[in-house]
């Protein structure tokens, strides 16, 4: 069994399967409950092995967001006051300054997953909902290369990032 910061580190499971390696998953849904139904069980097991939450989400969807979580058992207010689950906007981290820049966003990934990491938690569970790139944004056209970036930094912390 891994370990991350001297804590052993439980198995990841994901849609019925268990990452390995490759903990990088691009996960499409029909609709929100769907959504649900399989990033639940995922953030749970998360929470429950001491994991760190940390959940990017579009703005109009936050409360519905953190009223699932809480439909899971988890108490939202306490893991936000314990750096446990940290929940950002889109403006927050994928469209500062109502564009997306792939460099400053694979900066912010960077910075979760590696030194901004808590040493009272073991992984990370990033969750990035990104229905902001069917808009028209500026810097939009560049997520397939700010993707294939993404895959060649990640492979570098054990972290799953959904």
């Amino acid at each position: 069994m891994a370990e991350t910061h001297g804590k052993p580190a439980g198995p990841i499971h994901f849609a019925g399967a268990t990452l390995a390696r490759h903990r990088h998953v691009c996960a499409f849904f029909h609709t929100r409950d769907e959504e649900y139904q399989v990033l639940l069980p995922f953030i749970r097991e998360g929470f429950d092995q001491a994991d760190r939450a940390f959940h990017i989400v579009d703005p109009k969807l936050r409360e519905d967001h953190l009223e699932r979580l809480r439909s899971a058992d988890i108490n939202v207010s306490e893991t936000q006051q314990t750096g446990q689950l940290k929940v950002l906007n889109w403006e927050d981290s994928y469209l500062r300054d109502g564009h997306f820049d792939q460099y400053r966003m694979l900066a912010l990934i960077e910075q979760v997953l590696g030194n901004d990491k808590p040493q009272a938690f073991g992984l990370t569970r990033l969750l990035g909902q990104m229905e902001w790139a069917l808009e028209s944004l500026p810097g939009v056209n560049d997520l397939l290369e700010y993707e294939a970036r993404l895959n060649h930094i990640l492979p570098r912390y054990p972290d799953p990032v959904i």
